[in-house]
């Protein structure tokens, strides 16, 4: 079961199954609110692979054309308008994602680090993965090295994705689908699922069972890790 730290009392929070609100909350349209829109993303994500039901709202004061663009680009689904949900609205469990030390709603509340630098002309899935390589709680800075190794590790993968696909098809070995569900219930630990992402890849698994590793994986990520299906020679 997913457990997350509430950022107002500092204890970890069940996510309990059954129909679940996820919240994003941002003043207007910069780095850091991409990155709480896209915390929500992997949030609902998350609760979904657990069989839990999730209706994304977006309550933002300003930009949502721009936030709203923003995060299509990177992948993100869309999200309904929080400003038109009621107080049970989405069945009896709510979550806040927001930005330390922004909006303080009453309830269970994610919070997350602030991103310094710049997303422009960066393509969109070496953002999304830059801005998941680190805990949720810890600054990001996209920086040209940061920047760097999320684009060489996204076009690795995908171009090994792409080749292990050309084998015959294996499960998910049940000790690494633990390993990631492990990770990832662990207070949305990502970085904990990219690590073992890299032990796979170098790993001497059937190369089946490393494609649907990673396809299984993605479901979370959201990388588009098999979009190069195809196209290898």
């Amino acid at each position: 079961m997913l457990h997350i730290i509430d950022a107002r009392t500092g204890d970890p929070v069940p996510a309990r199954r059954g129909p679940t609100r996820v919240e994003a909350h941002v003043p207007g349209y910069d780095a850091t609110a991409l990155r709480v829109l896209l915390v929500a993303d992997v949030l609902a994500r998350a609760l979904e692979i657990g069989g839990t039901p999730v209706w994304s709202l977006l309550s933002a004061e300003r930009d949502r054309a721009e936030l709203r663009a923003g995060a299509a680009a990177l992948g993100i689904r869309p999200f309904e308008d929080g400003r038109d949900s009621g107080p049970g609205a989405g069945g009896p469990q709510v979550i806040h994602v927001v930005g330390e030390g922004g909006a303080t709603p009453d309830g269970v509340r994610v919070a997350v680090a602030a991103v310094a630098g710049s997303p422009e002309e960066t393509d969109p899935g070496v953002l999304r993965l830059a801005l998941l390589s680190r805990r949720r709680g810890l600054p990001v800075r996209l920086d040209a090295a940061a920047v760097s190794e999320a684009h060489d590790t996204l076009v690795r993968w995908r171009r090994a994705v792409a080749g292990w696909a050309r084998n015959p098809s294996k499960p998910v070995p049940e000790d690494v689908r633990g390993e990631l569900r492990t990770a990832w219930e662990d207070d949305l630990d990502v970085p904990g699922v990219l690590r073992v992402l890299r032990r796979v890849e170098a790993s001497d698994l059937p190369e089946g069972a490393r494609f649907e590793t990673y396809a299984y994986a993605d479901r979370l990520l959201g990388l588009e890790l098999t979009r190069d299906l195809g196209t290898l020679a």
